[in-house]
C-alpha cells in the first residue's frame, strides 16, 4: 500500500491512497482525514486503507491523476522526528577527516538526535536559506514511521511497530555544526526542516527488498542533474530499523507517527572509503562525505557545498527500474525576508 498527503490549503493536507505505479490516487479522507489520524487508529483503519488500495489498483474506485508536485511530505508535521546514524562508515569518515579516533562504542550503541518536526518541507519545495556560508548539504536517507511503541520495547516489538517506510532529505548546515556541537548540547540551528518522499509505503510493498529491518536497494541521489550517489541502503547498515526504534524507546514510549531516520546512507568500497560514481564507486548521499575523502586523500576538500540554484533529487527504484516512493527534488533558494 502506498499513501500520500495532498495539499488542500491546510497544514496537514488530505490523505490519499496512491496506485503502485504512482500514476493515480483516490481520496481516503472518509476513512481518516490525515495520515496522522490513520496512524492513531491503525489497528482499525489500516485494513480499510489496504482494501481501498487494492480497489484502486483494480480500477474499481474513483481515481484522479497523482501529481508528485501536489504532495506534501506524508506527515507534513510530526510529534517526533529522531534521526540515527546507522551507517557507521559515514561517522568514521567524519571523525577521520578531522583526525579523531572513533570510540569503539559507536559500533554497538547507535548515535541519534531529536530533530525539529513542527514543519517538514514538501518533497518539491525549495530549500530556502539566507546564506551559502551556512554550508548547505543534502543527506539522502531512509526512514520508518511507527505505531505506538512502549518504553523499553524489544527489537522484535519495535519491528512489529513499523508501519510505513519513506525517503528523507535531512538538510544539514555544515558550517554551523561544529560550533553547535562544540557547546556539547547537540544540533539545533544546523538542522533546519527536512523533506520526505511524496509517498510512504508499507514494508510489504517493498517485497524481497525488505527483510524486516532494512531496505536492500540503491538510494539514487542526483546533484545538478548528474548521478552523485547510488549507495545501497541494505549494505553497511550497522544498526537496522528495529534496533534504532528500540534505542529511541529505551527511556520513553514513542507515539504513533514518530519518524525514525537511518542517517546518511553510506557504503564502503572493498573495505575502504567509497569512490565517486565516475571512478567506479557508488558515490555518496551527501556532499560532506566526498569532502571528507578529499581531505583524507589531498589534505583539503575541493567540492563546495550547495549554492543557490543547485538541485538535488533523491529516489529509490525497484528491480524493474520503477520509482517506489516518488522523488524528492529540491532547489536551493535564497531567503528574502518578507518575500
Amino acid at each position: 500500500m502506498k499513501l500520500a498527503t495532498l495539499k488542500n490549503g491546510t497544514r496537514d493536507g488530505k490523505l490519499v491512497v496512491v496506485s503502485r505505479d504512482l500514476t493515480r490516487c483516490t481520496d481516503a479522507s472518509f476513512l481518516a482525514p490525515t495520515l496522522q489520524a490513520a496512524l492513531d487508529d491503525w489497528s482499525r483503519i489500516g485494513s480499510h486503507l489496504a482494501a481501498l488500495a487494492e480497489s484502486l489498483d483494480h480500477g474499481s474506485v474513483p481515481a484522479e491523476r497523482f501529481h508528485e508536485h501536489d504532495a506534501l511530505s506524508p506527515l507534513p508535521r510530526a510529534f517526533q522526528w529522531a534521526d540515527g546514524s546507522a551507517y557507521v562508515n559515514h561517522v568514521e569518515l567524519v571523525r577521520k577527516a578531522r583526525g579523531a579516533e572513533m570510540p569503539e562504542s559507536f559500533w554497538t550503541d547507535p548515535l541519534m538526535y531529536q530533530g525539529g518536526s513542527d514543519t517538514f518541507l514538501a518533497p518539491r519545495d525549495p530549500i530556502v536559506m539566507a546564506d551559502e556560508a551556512f554550508g548547505i548539504d543534502m543527506e539522502g536517507e531512509v526512514g520508518v514511521i511507527v505505531d505506538d511503541v512502549p518504553m523499553g520495547a524489544t527489537t522484535e516489538e519495535a519491528r512489529e511497530a513499523i508501519r510505513l517506510v519513506v525517503l528523507v532529505n535531512d538538510v544539514s548546515l555544515r558550517g554551523l555544526i561544529p560550533a553547535e556541537l562544540g557547546k556539547g548540547f547537540g544540533f539545533f540551528q544546523s538542522k533546519p526542516s527536512s523533506a520526505f518522499s511524496p509517498v510512504a509505503v508499507t514494508p510489504e510493498e517493498l517485497g524481497d527488498a525488505w527483510d524486516g529491518g532494512k531496505v536492500s536497494l540503491p538510494l539514487c541521489v542526483d546533484y545538478n542533474g548528474k548521478p552523485f550517489g547510488r549507495a545501497n541502503a541494505g549494505i553497511d547498515m550497522t544498526f537496522d530499523f528495529p534496533t534504532l526504534v528500540a534505542h529511541a524507546a529505551k527511556t520513553r514510549p514513542l507515539c504513533a507517527g514518530t519518524i525514525i531516520g537511518s542517517g546518511t546512507v553510506s557504503n564502503k568500497l572493498d573495505g575502504a572509503p567509497g569512490k565517486p560514481i565516475e571512478e567506479g564507486g557508488v558515490g555518496y548521499s551527501c556532499i560532506a562525505e566526498i569532502r571528507m575523502i578529499e581531505t583524507i586523500n589531498d589534505g583539503k576538500p575541493k567540492t563546495p557545498f550547495m549554492r543557490f540554484g543547485d538541485t538535488v533529487r533523491i529516489e529509490m527504484k525497484d528491480g524493474d527500474g520503477h520509482s517506489i516512493f516518488g522523488a524528492i527534488e529540491q532547489t536551493v533558494q535564497k531567503y528574502e525576508k518578507g518575500a
